[in-house]
């Protein structure tokens, strides 16, 4: 989220953010809180009817952002302090910050390599422990802290396979002469994946989920919208882990084969989290339209199981990124239009115990983001961001908002908006 790349999808017409994280250009359950454990106290815990005072005001903190800070411990320090005395500025309580984006890490660990956004080069140690000071400095200044993490990529938007580090796993498995683990990595639509299908994969992400709520205070473990690339079941080229749903002899469907991949990557993280600090959150942004979500060829994100079993999530953060009058081709109102998407969620938060935050696109704010109106809604308004929160508020039913992204609060384009989005959060 901060560069957009436009992905279209032909029978909706939807257009849908990615670039670095939550529409990347693209917590729940009670629990004992023990000795050093935040996430119980953080904001937006108290379900439906959350007013301005408990309400949960987020925004992401993406690589892109990481990548702009300097290397060196002293400059990243200030650096750091800079981007969350500004949050507190924004009247925000809460930072939902990059720890994974590609099968890396922010942070000293066991299981994958040092991000190349800290030093510029993949499995580069800089000396010093970035998420530590992360989090100890956001906790200073009254912002929860969410560890964000991207599951299953392996490269994408800056991160190439020649940025990889020859001493990062996923190397080794394709190059260690081992065949029983050449599948565990997967290249698609000319990117890498780790392979949701396998449990070695999945073990290892549950392992660093481990390791970040066991290593450091956070008081939650956040992903976004990443899971399966777009895949296409009749091209060995493009069907991805279909060799491993033929040889799986599973009943089901293929796409609710690997919705199941998901939804057990799903169920040992939450389970992880809850063993290790039950009072720590575990939480989903998926893409904002649901028909989209129930895709057969795409993300398989089983929104409909997370949000009515229990074990899965402690709330859903929806990238609801379009405004009030976004269109279809033929000018009617779209149905991921705000006001429409949020009644589906709603809807959706209804069948269980979740609670129900907000993803809003900042980064559109004075953009000419087409949205089938003759003038963008985003370059007629300067209130959207505002009207949306305050829609939410009435609805007695969201618990709070974050907003794509940091970054995007500091564009001179963006600064009406922002200043109408302050009157609600002051």
């Amino acid at each position: 989220m901060g560069l957009v790349l436009a992905c279209v999808f032909a029978l909706s017409s939807v257009c849908s953010a990615w670039a670095a994280g939550p529409g990347e250009m693209g917590s729940r359950g009670p629990g004992q809180t023990g000795p050093g454990e935040t996430g119980s106290r953080g904001p937006g815990q108290n379900g439906p009817g959350a007013g301005p005072s408990d309400e949960l005001r987020g925004v992401w903190i993406s690589y892109l952002d990481w990548e702009k800070l300097p290397a060196d411990q002293t400059g990243f320090e200030q650096g750091v302090n800079q981007i969350l005395d500004r949050c507190v500025e924004l009247g925000m309580n809460a930072v939902f910050v990059h720890v994974r984006a590609d099968s890396d890490a922010m942070y000293p660990s066991a299981y994958f390599p040092w991000s190349r956004f800290i030093t510029g080069v993949q499995g580069q140690e800089p000396g010093y422990d970035p998420l530590s000071y992360f989090v100890s400095a956001a906790h200073q200044r009254g912002l929860a802290f969410h560890a964000w993490i991207n599951p299953f990529r392996v490269t994408g938007y800056l991160n190439s396979w020649d940025q990889v580090s020859d001493s990062s796993f996923v190397k080794q498995w394709l190059t260690d002469g081992d065949p029983s683990n050449d599948r565990l990595v997967l290249r698609q639509n000319g990117e890498y994946y780790l392979n949701p299908a396998s449990p070695l994969v999945r073990e290892r992400i549950v392992a660093g989920v481990r390791e970040v709520v066991q290593n450091y205070d956070v008081d939650g473990i956040h992903f976004d919208d990443y899971f399966y690339p777009n895949v296409n079941n009749e091209d060995p080229e493009k069907w991805f882990d279909k060799p491993e749903y033929e040889a799986s002899g599973s009943s089901l469907g293929i796409s609710d084969w690997r919705r199941e991949n998901v939804n057990e990557l799903i169920r040992q993280v939450y389970k992880t989290v809850k063993e290790v600090k039950p009072g720590v959150q575990f939480g989903i942004s998926p893409e904002g339209f649901v028909d989209n979500l129930r895709s057969e060829v795409r993300l398989f994100a089983d929104v409909d199981t997370w949000l009515s079993q229990e074990g899965y999530v402690d709330y859903i953060m929806p990238q609801i990124y379009w405004g009030f009058e976004q269109k279809l081709s033929d000018g009617s109102s779209a149905p991921y239009a705000f006001s429409n998407n949020l009644q589906t969620w709603i809807g959706l938060k209804s069948r269980g115990h979740a609670r129900l935050y907000l993803g809003l696109a900042m980064y559109k704010a004075g953009s000419g983001t087409a949205d089938h109106n003759e003038v963008p809604e985003w370059l007629r308004r300067n209130d959207i961001m505002m009207r949306q929160v305050e829609a939410g508020r009435e609805s007695g039913q969201v618990s709070g908002y974050c907003f794509y992204a940091y970054s995007s609060f500091q564009e001179p384009v963006t600064q009406e908006e922002v200043a109408n989005l302050m009157k609600v959060f002051r």
